[in-house]
This record gives C-alpha cells, sequence and structure tokens, in this order.
C-alpha cells in the first residue's frame, strides 16, 4: 500500500516546535498526513464537527439537513476544513484539526513532554489516534479490535496503515448498520476518554507502570480531547487506572505480546484484504 503523505513520521516528530507564549496551539493537522487546504468562504454555513457535539441540538440537525442536501451538502463538504457535515465519519486529520483548535498552550505542551517521556511510542499522533479510535469509533469498533490495532502501531510505526484500516472498519460497520436500521449506539464521553485512555496505555506503555508524571500529562491530554467529561472525572478515571494496573488488576482484551514477525505478516494480511475489497486501488 502506498504511503498517503510525502511526510513520514519520523520527519514530522524531528520538526516539531517547541512551544513559547505566543503560541497558541499545537496545529496537529499541519504535522501529518492528508492534510487539505481549503478556502473559507463566508456564505457557506459553518458546520460544527466535533465529537463531542449534541446530536439533538440545533446545530447538529442543521448540520445533518445541509449534509443531506445534493448541492448544499457538497459544498459545506468542500468549505468545512473541520469534516463531519451530516452523518459523515470525522477522519484522523480532521479530527487532530478539531483537537489542535480547542488546545491551550499547557495542553499542547503535556503532548511534547509525554513524547520525551514515552519515546516514539509517546508522540502526539499516536495518542491522538488512540482518542480518534475511541472518540469516533465508539460503537462501531470492537474493544479488541482497537487494542490490537495499536498494540500492532506500538511495534510497526505505521500510523498511515492503521488509519487507513480504521476508518474502513469503522465506515463498513456503519453501512452495516444503515443497511439493517440499526443505529450506532451512543455511548457516553466518560466511557469514551476511558476506553482512550486503555488504549493509550496499550501503545504507548505496553506493560509498563503509569508513574505519577504520566498520570498528570495524560489527565491533561484527556481533558483537552474530551472537555465534557470534566477534569475531575478525567482525574479519576486516570489515577484509578493507574492503581490498577500497578495492582495487576487490569487485563486489556487483545493485549498481547508479539512478534515483530508476527506484526509484520498481520500487516500484510490487512492490506491484501483491503486491496481485495478495493480492486480499483
Amino acid at each position: 500500500m502506498a504511503p498517503m503523505g510525502s511526510l513520514t513520521l519520523s520527519a514530522c516528530a524531528s520538526s516539531l516546535p517547541r512551544l513559547s507564549p505566543s503560541s497558541r496551539h499545537l496545529h496537529f493537522h499541519s504535522l501529518g498526513t492528508r492534510t487539505r487546504t481549503r478556502s473559507r468562504s463566508p456564505k457557506v454555513p459553518k458546520v460544527v464537527a466535533y465529537m463531542e457535539k449534541n446530536p439533538n441540538s440545533p446545530a447538529s440537525i442543521a448540520s445533518k439537513l445541509i449534509g443531506a442536501l445534493p448541492v448544499v451538502g457538497l459544498v459545506a463538504r468542500i468549505f468545512s476544513d473541520e469534516g463531519g457535515v451530516g452523518d459523515d465519519l470525522l477522519d484522523f486529520a480532521e479530527f487532530r484539526r478539531s483537537v489542535g483548535k480547542k488546545c491551550s498552550i499547557s495542553d499542547s505542551q503535556a503532548f511534547y513532554d509525554f513524547k520525551d517521556r514515552r519515546g516514539r511510542a509517546g508522540d502526539a499522533f499516536y495518542v491522538l489516534l488512540c482518542c480518534w479510535l475511541a472518540a469516533v469509533g465508539a460503537g462501531l469498533l470492537k474493544t479488541e479490535e482497537i487494542y490490537e490495532g495499536v498494540a500492532r502501531l506500538r511495534i510497526s510505526n505505521d500510523i498511515e496503515f492503521e488509519e487507513e484500516t480504521f476508518l474502513a472498519m469503522m465506515t463498513t460497520a456503519k453501512e452495516k448498520r444503515a443497511k439493517s436500521k440499526n443505529p450506532i449506539p451512543q455511548i457516553p464521553m466518560e466511557i469514551r476518554a476511558e476506553k482512550a485512555l486503555e488504549a493509550i496505555y496499550v501503545c504507548c506503555f505496553g506493560q509498563d507502570p503509569i508513574e505519577e508524571e504520566d498520570e498528570r500529562l495524560l489527565c491533561t491530554m484527556l481533558n483537552a480531547v474530551f472537555p465534557t467529561v470534566g477534569r475531575k472525572e478525567v482525574e479519576r478515571i486516570v489515577t484509578t487506572m493507574a492503581r490498577q494496573v500497578a495492582a495487576g488488576e487490569r487485563n486489556f482484551p487483545g493485549q498481547r505480546r508479539v512478534s515483530k514477525e508476527v506484526v509484520q505478516k498481520q500487516l500484510k494480511d490487512l492490506e491484501f484484504l483491503q486491496q481485495k475489497g478495493n480492486p480499483s486501488s
């Protein structure tokens, strides 16, 4: 499978600037692949795409109506830099933009500090991919699928492949539910934040303990991604999991120690299945 962007993850990481007081946000969308440059137009209605939007709010209802209109929906999709118009899935690049716009200086610094502590496995892309899977994939992806994917990512370092694979899985699951008229379950944000934390642990920690400084950074990062959960609840989720990990009380389905050879075989199998499902690619 051909790479989707011209920048490698290692090159992106090495070019990450340190934040200064004049920096306002960590622009995750400028560091990754599939970033789209779009012009703005005051005539196009603003469509809020962040995954925490209330599905019953006037803005969400308007977004669905706009997305259902052939011409207007197409124009809205062209000029929306955050995606998620109507019932469209929020892809990883759009998710990063949504989160990056909401990050404060301290939030952004936490992502850098976490990478300093955890190394390559603690890269902001990896953390945000875990959050994306829990935030957008809740109700579409199985817990085991998420754990296996992020554990594979920890070894393979192929984030572009995992992004495409997970997006294809979510799209397929959504289409199946639409055909069977089975709505996607509404998973509470607290549960999504907890699942994101579990995915981050599998990807970034392996089976290492969560130290006190890690707890602080995890609280800051998760609060930036899931602000409606509330800092106190995020802190409770993080401290509870850290305590359970230390006591050996947490087991993650799908998490297992696998060799690099096994991971490479899994990647080849997934790539073959994806190409088989898209013969025109």
